[in-house]
């Protein structure tokens, strides 16, 4: 287990910039996700830590060393990818001690770390299958014990959920979880799925066009977005955003001058009679979840707005409601885009 620093750390393609002054400390035992849209660079920043892309710029550090440039396999990390690579003529515990026996382990010690890594993982009672006689998870896990078994000083995850339906990414977030406190290795974790960002990382890293964006724990990063990319990227649904100088918007007090975008989260805007809370609209669709109701209302000139209610709300398209927002849960943007921090919630209250 080792702490990882990125300094300054750069990747380019010929004239084309991917990666642009990346500066990152990764504590010892830290569980670190890279978020963000497709083509923002969180693959291939992952890919540059791992040693499988060259590092152009900058420096990587690997607890005391700097394993810049490193080969792979001199840097003591284990990867995991979308694909399972899996031998498919070889059992579970042969696909997980492969690399040992590569190594020339001693057959008694790669067992016991294969029985111990197969305890951790819950595939004790796989470990003579196949990988054809296992499911998408099983198959999963006996990734995660490949690498597990290695000892590795951080392990890095790529997106490894991905190939799974959505029951088994339930289950395999929980595994992963679970593993990391047992484990209480260094991860970093690659995906575009931010509930696994939120509820997986100890802190998210957002990326956006191969800049960081805002470090943070999830909620620092939903209740105090540094900037409107983070505000609207963060949270499902989005924060509704839009111009300070809305003229239907009705508030007690004056925006700051440098209000350029006023921002409010669905689970924040309370529906009432048209002509009470800050704003009217209309509804336009409901989308029914069971506990959850998403109403869409439209605001005219402040747009589409999204109001997260009870399951029953009793309302119909066409219905006429105003919308009162959260004291203190309010949110402002300058034109640059950046938060406009007031008082100590370091958002805007009314």
């Amino acid at each position: 287990m080792a702490s990882i620093e990125l300094k300054s750390v750069e990747k380019w393609y010929g004239e084309a910039q991917v990666i642009k002054g990346v500066d990152l400390a990764i504590e010892e035992g830290e569980f670190i996700i890279f978020v963000g849209p497709s083509g923002c660079g969180k693959s291939t920043l992952l890919r540059m830590i791992a040693g499988l892309e060259e590092t152009s710029r900058g420096q990587i550090m690997i607890g005391a060393t700097d394993a810049t440039a490193e080969p792979p396999a001199r840097r003591g990390l284990a990867m995991v990818f979308q694909s399972y690579a899996l031998y498919p003529h070889m059992s579970v515990r042969d696909n997980m001690g492969f690399s040992l026996r590569a190594a020339g382990v001693p057959r008694a010690e790669m067992d016991a770390k294969v029985d111990e890594a197969a305890r951790v993982l819950k595939l004790e009672p796989l470990l003579d299958r196949r990988p054809k006689d296992l499911s998408g998870g099983q198959r999963q896990r006996v990734a995660i014990g490949r690498s597990i078994v290695r000892d590795p000083t951080a392990f890095l995850f790529d997106e490894p959920l991905s190939n799974l339906d959505a029951a088994l990414r339930v289950e395999m977030r929980y595994e992963i979880a679970k593993l990391h406190q047992s484990l209480k290795s260094t991860m970093i974790y690659v995906t575009h799925d931010q509930v696994e960002a939120m509820t997986l990382a100890d802190r998210i890293v957002v990326l956006e066009a191969g800049r960081v964006s805002q470090v943070g724990s999830p909620r620092e990063l939903y209740e105090r977005p540094g900037n409107l990319f983070v505000a609207q990227f963060i949270g499902s649904p989005k924060m509704n955003v839009f111009a300070a100088t809305t003229p239907e918007l009705r508030l007690p007090a004056p925006l700051p001058r440098t209000a350029a975008h006023f921002g409010i989260r669905p689970e924040h805007i309370a529906l009432g009679a048209a002509g009470s809370g800050q704003i009217d609209g209309t509804v336009d669709v409901l989308e029914y979840l069971g506990a959850d109701t998403y109403v869409i209302a439209d605001c005219g000139s402040a747009g589409k707005l999204t109001i997260r209610a009870h399951g029953d709300t009793g309302l119909a398209p066409g219905q006429p409601v105003g919308l009162k927002f959260e004291d203190g849960q309010t949110h402002l943007f300058d034109g640059d885009g950046l938060a406009i921090r007031q008082g100590r919630s370091d958002r805007a209250v009314f």
